[in-house]
């Protein structure tokens, strides 16, 4: 899939002020007081410049759920994220933005329907296992709704836990599936917009 790669480096490097790179997931198929799914990860994603500095943005990605399957498919991006917080700090600011935009994590269906979800799916080049926050994200190499977009805008980052770039993850997971063409679609909205930000 061609990308528009917005990172020459790999994860892991620090600037002198302590900045790390953390990659977030963006994903929704319920509508949110925002507007459709979408609209909420194109507001969601204003709301970041509480945690750090939007680096860079995915496309939007059209994608079947996975596990629960009677649901409406899924908005997914990724973005780049500049943060000086810790991991843990990011998580609890990415889930107080969930509840915002009307997603309560203790309530509903396991993989089933939800206005907005946010998971930190790389940070540095750190590895957490925790009860509550484990990065890299536990299923990346498993998900191509995460990977298609994760690829688009950083193909060349390195995946501490496996040392494989997310290019190939990605070509991993792809390979023998080609005829799931519409299991992860790119797609347009005029509220989003892609890329590198300046």
């Amino acid at each position: 899939m061609p990308g528009r790669s917005c990172t020459l480096h790999s994860t892991g490097r620090d600037t002198l002020k302590s900045m790390r790179t953390a990659y977030i997931g963006m994903g929704g198929n319920l509508a949110s007081w925002a507007g459709p799914p979408a609209a909420t990860l194109a507001a969601a994603v204003l709301r970041f410049d509480s945690l750090g500095r939007v680096v860079c943005r995915s496309s939007l990605y059209s994608t079947e759920p996975v596990g629960f399957a009677e649901q409406p498919r899924f908005v997914n991006a990724v973005v780049e994220l500049e943060t000086e917080l810790e991991p843990r700090e990011l998580l609890r600011g990415l889930l107080a933005l969930e509840l915002e935009f009307g997603r309560d994590r203790s309530a509903g269906i396991a993989n089933g329907p939800r206005t907005l979800d946010l998971d930190i799916l790389l940070f540095g080049g750190l590895e957490i296992h925790e009860p509550d926050l484990e990065v890299p994200h536990p299923r990346l190499a498993e998900r191509a709704f995460v990977l298609a977009p994760l690829n688009e805008i950083a193909p060349e980052v390195i995946d501490p836990r496996s040392g494989g770039t997310v290019a190939r993850l990605l070509a991993s997971l792809v390979k023998g599936r080609e005829n799931e063409s519409d299991a992860v679609v790119r797609v347009e909205s005029d509220r989003w917009r892609p890329g590198r930000i300046v």
